[in-house]
């Protein structure tokens, strides 16, 4: 046997010189493979893939003001971009008005400030929403910005049922990898069954969670845990939903997974196969899924924003290429492309065309969208998509034996392991074991520096006395009224959607509606 030194996936799999047909022999018939459309979807999950229709390009935007957010979602689709994708900042997504102290210094950074039905119509005005879709990256209060979307839409007279899109309302990966939760654990998980029943009846076309790994990617995971640990969170979605009593053949069609595309090309496209036919067999196995729909791993893919360097910016341009690429060869149903200059700040409009160009380029010119998984067959991506299989099953069964994601998370385990996985990605690097282009070999000092996106200091003050003249204008005995019916919901067994809708309808802020909640629920503080 060849030297093996240095020749491993990122999730630690040893890559042999060369594959044969030998090689799959030690899996079983249950990792035959099929044609793409047909279970266990390993191959991809329609016939025809992109033959037909090329992958959404969803290009991630949203900083500042509702106002400058709407004009770089109107240049992106102006630029050919074919489906909207919303940032919000901190404090949005941890249910602070942009008046609150805890908001200070946070307003419009890292996302768009919303903060009332009045931003969302703004963040919204001009754009088409019976037409395009749209996904929002929220959490704790997903069911707020759900709610004001939706408000918007009547508004205009279009139909809560023909809207289309996905909130990512997934609250267990914030537990784990990402930090912007509210309330605990278990209240969390009775937010979401209400969304999913709430959509069921009233927005049967949207999708009511994107169950992410890539913020556990972004945390340091390998790629064998990212697919483990997000799989394990949507299992226990579908134990919740069903406890709540809902069909799992009701809402399962509706749930949607969000993946990180890393640079070592073949694990990231052997990880999305893998996660397919895990999914595919858990539904249909384990939850007795009928529906074809509830099979179906449905999932967009973002390039990976930790993978990007400071160092020689517009290195970063072939990373995203590389990375978009194996989203692609992976079966993306949706896909995201990074801004080179996005490890020094919010994408330039420069960065964010190039970025949407990159997309494009792979779409029409680059022939991987004329045949459905064009890799299938290959000894090296269906050996590794076995490999990738075999070790997260073999997580999810660590974590089953614990009593699921839930306990697991309580329990620090996931946080653990992705920390220490972090660690040794990052000693890795230092040791120069692990080569990263201009940061620890082939290194320039002299290179050039990318423009770096401008932060308006006004904004915090523009936006918080927008929000205390919305409060001194509004009927704030109705306010309270609403308020107070929330929150009576909360410590009993209503759908906290209709309440929640009905509070924002009469302007209650986005803080507002979390503080009612928060006074029921209480505020999660991890383990020390």
């Amino acid at each position: 046997m060849a030297d093996r030194r240095g020749h491993s996936t990122d999730s630690g799999i040893e890559i042999d010189p060369y594959y044969s047909s030998a090689d799959l022999n030690d899996f079983d018939e249950k990792a035959e493979l099929g044609a793409p459309g047909e279970f266990p979807y390993t191959r991809g999950i329609y016939p025809d893939m992109y033959r037909g229709k090329l992958w959404t390009m969803r290009q991630y935007a949203g900083f500042g003001t509702a106002e400058a957010t709407n004009k770089r979602f109107k240049f992106l689709l102006a630029a050919g971009q074919t489906g909207l994708s919303c940032a919000f900042d901190l404090p949005t997504q941890m249910g602070f008005d942009s008046d609150h102290p805890r908001a200070q210094g946070e307003v419009g950074k890292v996302g768009v400030a919303i903060d009332s039905i009045l931003d969302m119509r703004d963040l919204l005005e001009g754009i088409p929403l019976d037409q395009v879709t749209t996904s929002m990256t929220i959490n704790s209060t997903a069911s707020v910005l759900l709610l004001l979307y939706q408000l918007v839409a009547e508004e205009r007279g279009i139909d809560s049922k023909s809207l289309r899109g996905t909130i990512q309302n997934d609250i267990l990966k914030e537990y784990v990898a990402r930090g912007t939760y509210i309330y605990p654990p278990r209240p969390s998980m009775r937010i979401i069954t209400d969304i999913f029943a709430y959509c069921q009846e009233h927005m049967p076309a949207w999708n009511t969670i994107s169950i992410s790994g890539y913020h556990i990617r972004e945390a340091g995971s390998t790629a064998v845990q990212e697919i483990a640990f997000t799989i394990a969170n949507g299992i226990a979605y579908v134990e919740a939903a069903m406890a709540a009593s809902l069909e799992v053949d009701e809402f399962a069609p509706r749930l949607s997974f969000f993946w990180n595309a890393h640079n070592n090309l073949f694990e990231e496209v052997a990880k999305f196969r893998a996660a397919r036919r895990i999914w595919a067999r858990i539904m249909a196995d384990r939850f007795g899924a009928k529906d074809k729909r509830s099979l179906l791993l449905r999932f967009h893919a973002q390039t990976g924003g930790s993978t990007l360097a400071a160092q020689q910016p517009e290195v970063n341009l072939i990373r995203v290429a590389v990375q978009a690429m194996a989203a692609v060869l992976g079966g993306t149903q949706s896909l995201h492309t990074n801004g080179f200059d996005e490890a020094l700040g919010l994408p330039t409009e420069r960065a964010a065309r190039l970025a949407l160009r990159t997309q494009q380029v792979i779409g029409y010119e680059s022939g991987v969208a004329d045949a459905a998984d064009p890799l299938g067959g290959s000894y090296y991506v269906e050996t590794l998509t076995n490999q990738v299989e075999k070790l997260a099953l073999e997580y999810l069964a660590r974590i089953d034996e614990m009593g699921g994601a839930i306990v697991a998370i309580e329990n620090g385990y996931m946080q653990d392991e992705i920390e220490q996985s972090a660690y040794e990605y990052a000693k890795s690097i230092d040791s120069g074991e692990k080569v990263i282009v201009g940061v620890n070999r082939f290194t320039d000092e002299g290179s050039d520096r990318a423009e770096v996106f401008p932060i308006d200091p006004s904004l915090q003050i523009a936006q918080a006395e927008r929000v205390k003249r919305l409060k001194a204008e509004r009927d704030n005995a109705l306010v309270l009224a609403k308020l107070e019916d929330l929150r009576r919901a909360a410590e009993g067994e209503t759908n906290l959607m209709y309440p929640l809708r009905e509070a924002l309808r009469a302007y209650a802020t986005l803080g507002e509606v979390s503080d009612a909640m928060r006074t029921v629920f209480g505020t999660y503080t991890p383990r020390g």
